[in-house]
C-alpha cells in the first residue's frame, strides 16, 4: 500500500516538493551558518519525495545528543524561510482533505508542514521502527523518573 501512495503521491505532487526542499537545501548551504539546516533540507526532501511508509522521528529518540544553538538555529529558520514553508503545506494538507480520496495526502502534507517548523533534529524511519523508537524513549524516561529522588510533577 506504502508504494502506491509513494507513487501517486510522487507523480501529483511529491516531486515538485521534494525538489523545493532540496532548493531550499542548496540555498541554505551557500553560508557557512546555514550548512546544518540544508542537511536537514536534503533529508527532509529525501521524505518528501516518498513519505509513505516512513515517519519523522526526533533524533534523540535513537539516542542522538542535542547539538547546542539548535534552538537558534530553529528560530531562524521558522522566522525566514519555516513559516512560509509550514503555510504551504498546511494549505495544501486542507485542500486534499477536502475530498475522501485526498485525506492520505493531506495528511502527508500535515506532517511536511510540521517538519517545516523544526527541520534540525528529526530523522526519517520506518513507521515499525517509529513506533519502537517512540515506546523505548518513553519507557527510558519513566524508568529514569522513576529513579530519580523527586519525579516530575503531573
Amino acid at each position: 500500500m506504502a508504494f502506491i501512495g509513494n507513487l501517486f503521491w510522487f507523480v501529483f505532487g511529491g516531486f515538485a516538493g521534494g525538489t523545493l526542499w532540496m532548493l531550499m537545501g542548496l540555498v541554505m548551504c551557500c553560508t557557512v551558518v546555514g550548512i546544518p539546516v540544508g542537511i536537514a533540507c536534503f533529508r527532509i526532501g529525501r521524505f518528501a519525495y516518498f513519505p509513505f511508509g516512513k515517519e519523522l522521528v526526533p533524533a534523540e529518540w535513537m539516542g542522538e545528543k542535542r547539538i547546542p544553538g539548535t534552538g537558534v538555529v530553529q528560530f531562524f529558520w521558522i522566522v525566514l524561510p519555516g513559516i512560509c514553508l509550514a503555510l504551504a503545506e498546511a494549505f495544501l494538507g486542507i485542500a486534499f482533505c477536502c475530498t475522501l480520496v485526498g485525506i492520505p495526502w493531506g495528511i502527508a502534507h500535515f506532517n511536511l508542514a510540521a517538519a517545516s517548523f523544526a527541520p534540525l533534529g528529526k530523522r526519517v524511519v520506518a513507521k515499525d521502527y517509529a513506533k519502537v523508537l517512540k515506546q523505548k524513549y518513553y519507557e527510558a524516561k519513566a524508568t529514569a523518573a522513576l529513579q530519580s529522588k523527586n519525579p516530575p510533577q503531573a
